[in-house]
């Protein structure tokens, strides 16, 4: 690792200059601290706003303005169908069909429905997560369980680090999904665990769900637009995430869903249904009997939320201009570039959580402080430096490819060398 970078500013200012994605830079707005761009490093809480976005909101706005209800035909991307926009990139960085996704609600909403659709406790009861989940699925998970009459102390089974550790091993993993096998009904992990930003192996832990009988679901909301995955060949079941993280939608953005093929074109597959989840053709016929649509929007329930939908559209067009390839390249670098330059602050009193390999981890690095986390986060905020700090002890550090630099990188090290 040593030979890969440097320590010295010269070395960052050269990476800029040769990143063929450096330009995107120029199109986010950053917060600002004593006139120059904050370190902002918490694009997995929420991405930064793209300059585009005002000009698809305005768009809205125009259409409504001037077209009323005819928007819903007759706007630029017209209403009623406009869900059909964020299919295609969507589908490029999710790894699967345009049929197999939608776009809707929000994460914990959707995770409720497609629970709904595909938890059926019988004689398969038991769901399975990650010990330390966070804690919106810790309780969407714990509600569904009383919702049919079940004890979550024996019906979720939690998978925890072991004794002196931080993150899960993947032996464990599958081991209990083996001794667990006929009670087993879903695995439900988050894709990279908000906390500590382990990345799990979610076509190995598909596969092995499969093989004794239950279905795989996960909460994506760390690593959509961080990271590609291939969600339609690992045969994942069903998946959710937000789109306010990495992938720029803003505050509040709208969710989405993966639904994989075999369910999305059953028609008959358990479901709550609403008027947006029916066939365009027939669904001004205002009859009686839910009929869904042959595809994951079968799912959608609501109204379009348009507004909402207007930003999260501006960011995706970035997203088909620098492909999510380029971006992950280039987030292992800086990725990597950071666990470089903190290793050596030897005099800092910090250890780094999350795995050291690149192909399990995504953007973050968690920063776990034995005393005074919460100072040393304090004092980051003042520098300038925009991070969370997560209990117990953790400063979360995530530079984004799209927006960040590798002298933002830099300047982040030189900034903690202080605090020694």
């Amino acid at each position: 690792m040593a030979s890969l970078f440097g320590t010295d500013l010269s070395y960052a200012i050269q990476k800029d200059k040769n990143d063929n994605l450096s330009g995107f830079r120029s199109r986010f707005f950053f917060p600002q601290h004593q006139g120059r761009n904050a370190i902002y490093f918490c694009g997995n809480s929420l991405g930064l706003q793209p300059k585009n976005v005002e000009d698809s909101l305005q768009q809205e706005l125009k259409d409504w303005q001037n077209l009323a209800v005819g928007g819903y035909l007759n706007a630029k991307s017209p209403w009623m169908l406009c869900q059909r926009d964020f299919c295609k990139p969507l589908s490029e960085i999710m790894g699967c069909g345009e049929e197999e996704i939608t776009v809707m609600n929000s994460l914990t909403v959707n995770l409720h429905l497609l629970l709904l659709s595909f938890y059926r406790p019988g004689r398969r009861y038991k769901i399975m997560m990650e010990a330390g989940a966070f804690p919106s699925d810790q309780y969407a998970v714990e509600t569904q369980v009383l919702f049919y009459g079940l004890d979550p102390g024996k019906t979720i089974i939690e998978i925890q680090p072991r004794t002196g550790e931080k993150i899960i091993r993947e032996e464990d993993i599958l081991s209990s999904i083996e001794q667990n096998k006929d009670s087993l009904a879903l695995v439900l992990f988050g894709g990279i665990n908000y906390y500590n930003g382990q990345l799990f192996d979610i076509k190995t832990i598909t596969a092995a769900a499969h093989k004794v009988g239950a279905l795989a679901g996960f909460d994506l909301a760390h690593v959509a637009g961080n990271l590609a995955v291939q969600l339609h060949d690992w045969k994942v079941d069903f998946a959710v995430w937000c789109s306010y993280k990495y992938l720029n939608g803003g505050p509040g953005a709208v969710g989405g869903a993966f639904i994989h093929q075999k369910y999305a074109r059953n028609k008959s597959h358990t479901r709550l249904g609403g008027w947006w989840g029916t066939e365009e053709k027939t669904r001004f016929k205002m009859e009686k009997g839910f009929i869904a649509k042959q595809d994951a929007k079968g799912w959608n329930l609501s109204t379009t939320p348009v507004f909402n939908m207007a930003a999260l559209r501006a960011s995706l067009q970035l997203f088909e201009e620098a492909g999510m390839d380029k971006l992950r390249s280039k987030s292992c670098l800086l990725t990597a570039y950071l666990e470089f330059l903190l290793r050596q602050l030897i005099n800092m009193d910090l250890q780094i959580i999350t795995p050291e390999d690149p192909q399990r981890r995504g953007a973050q690095l968690s920063l776990y402080f034995n005393k005074n986390g919460k100072e040393i986060h304090q004092k980051m905020l003042e520098s300038g430096i925009i991070v969370d700090y997560r209990e117990p002890g953790v400063v979360r550090v995530a530079p984004a490819p799209f927006y960040n630099s590798f002298e933002d990188v830099y300047r982040f090290y030189e900034i903690l060398k202080n605090f020694q």
